[in-house]
């Protein structure tokens, strides 16, 4: 009776399943819409727990080494608040002087890059100028190419009909509604940014006993094998993205740092935009520190494409030396994943959820390659044991086999001896007895 129940509720969830993907390709759209509102539903809420995650890395540090071996009931209860406390301060303070650093040089930057652009465009012109006159032939092929082209009518009056009813009409028209909706929107990111801070020092000051609750609800809707799976892949989770987290920005600190100190030696410009700007891409693994070097190429580019060639140079060495000399002695494996994986899990998590992604699914990706490489060790190393067991048992009972093959030799040489003693005494016996009868 007990196996029908059983077998029953097990093909009614195997229905059940397959009712629930079958409606879910059916309505594919409106999940997706449905997920997406809940997901901007509760986004102050995600945000909020990830500030938590980011700022409980500097709390942990700040708890254990400053109020490590404090005691007493006074210290228990002002640990927390002031270890939060400092932790925001300390982040809020390095973004605050990174801001006050970069952006005096970056609207410096961008008030020059007009007449850089217009500087590197005339220099352009007047290159080709000397390219055409060096080959006639090429020019001539250009110059009539041209020639064609400005034969071609253009309908001004209608082109300018057209941009004035986009400004006017479509742009003009909706330019209230635009101004409403935009002014809403920055208003409902400012409260979402107030709920998430709020929600992430919440967080932090009952960490302990919201992991309490959370391993009480597991243990009471999960059997005690999924309950240790469960906490086993939420504690892996949770180590590999702090991990993560804290390896990528002491490496991002790193690369930004010994840029500037190359550019500082060689004598480039935009020492500190270009080392702030490289150690901030550098947070998106592989690809982000080629990101900012780009973005120094171009600036470079405005002054003297030499000097963008060099700069390149100069990064392409910077990046060797801190990757494959001080990365690995400083930072370490901290992943646990191989290149080939991160370099996966960045492409995947780039195209799903963009730069978020990138970050996500590293530690993600990192946490699935553990558990299978663990799960695969366990059971290549209990197969192994199988095996060994059964060889020696197979050996011991090969053992047994040639210790009773040997006990039935001995015991056949043994009987064969005995045989041979008997055969020689009747032997010598019949021998004695005509001796007997001559002496009598």
């Amino acid at each position: 009776m007990q196996n029908e129940k059983q077998r029953y509720l097990f093909w009614l969830k195997i229905l059940l399943t397959i009712a629930a993907l079958t409606l879910g390709v059916i309505y594919f759209k409106q999940v997706c819409a449905f997920v997406k509102e809940g997901f901007s539903i509760l986004s102050p809420f995600l945000i909020g727990a990830l500030i938590a995650f980011i700022l409980n890395l500097p709390m942990r540090s700040i708890e254990k080494h400053l109020f490590g071996k404090a005691k007493g009931k006074f210290w228990l209860k002002v640990k927390r608040p002031v270890s939060i406390i400092l932790s925001i301060v300390l982040i809020c303070g390095l973004l605050t002087l990174l801001a006050f650093a970069v952006i005096p040089q970056v609207v410096e930057t961008a008030e020059m890059i007009p007449d850089k652009i217009s500087a590197f465009w005339y220099s352009t012109l007047d290159w080709l100028e000397e390219l055409l006159a060096k080959y006639p032939k090429e020019t001539e092929m250009v110059m009539l190419e041209l020639d064609k082209l400005s034969e071609m009518k253009i309908d001004w009056q209608a082109l300018i009909v057209q941009v004035k009813d986009f400004f006017f009409t479509g742009f003009g028209g909706s330019f209230i509604k635009n101004i409403f909706s935009i002014t809403g929107k920055i208003g409902g990111g400012i409260f979402n940014a107030v709920i998430a801070i709020i929600f992430s020092i919440y967080i932090l000051a009952q960490k302990e006993k919201l992991c309490m609750q959370g391993k009480r609800i597991l243990s009471a809707f999960l059997s005690e094998k999924a309950y240790r799976k469960t906490a086993k892949i939420i504690s892996v989770l949770m180590t590999n993205t702090s991990n993560f987290i804290a390896g990528q920005c002491i490496e991002a600190v790193i690369l930004g740092l010994l840029t500037m100190l190359a550019m500082a030696i060689f004598g480039f410009d935009y020492i500190l935009l270009v080392g702030v700007l490289v150690a901030f891409t550098a947070l998106i693994p592989v690809v982000g520190g080629f990101i900012g070097c780009g973005i120094g190429a171009f600036l470079f580019l405005m002054d003297n494409p030499m000097t963008a060639l060099w700069f390149i140079v100069l990064f392409v060495v910077v990046q060797q030396i801190e990757g494959n000399l001080i990365y690995p002695y400083v930072v370490g494996n901290t992943v646990g994943l191989p290149s080939m994986w991160i370099l996966a899990a960045i492409t995947i998590g780039g195209s799903v959820m963009g730069i978020s992604g990138m970050l996500f699914f590293i530690p993600l990706f990192s946490t699935a390659y553990m558990l299978l490489r663990d799960e695969v060790n366990e059971r290549n190393s209990r197969k192994e044991w199988t095996e060994a067991a059964l060889k020696e048992k197979i050996k011991a009972h090969d053992d047994e086999e040639d210790i009773k093959k040997k006990q039935n030799k001995l015991f056949a040489l043994f009987k064969k001896k005995d045989q041979v003693i008997k055969n020689n005494k009747n032997k010598t016996g019949k021998k004695e007895e005509p001796g007997k009868d001559e002496k009598k």
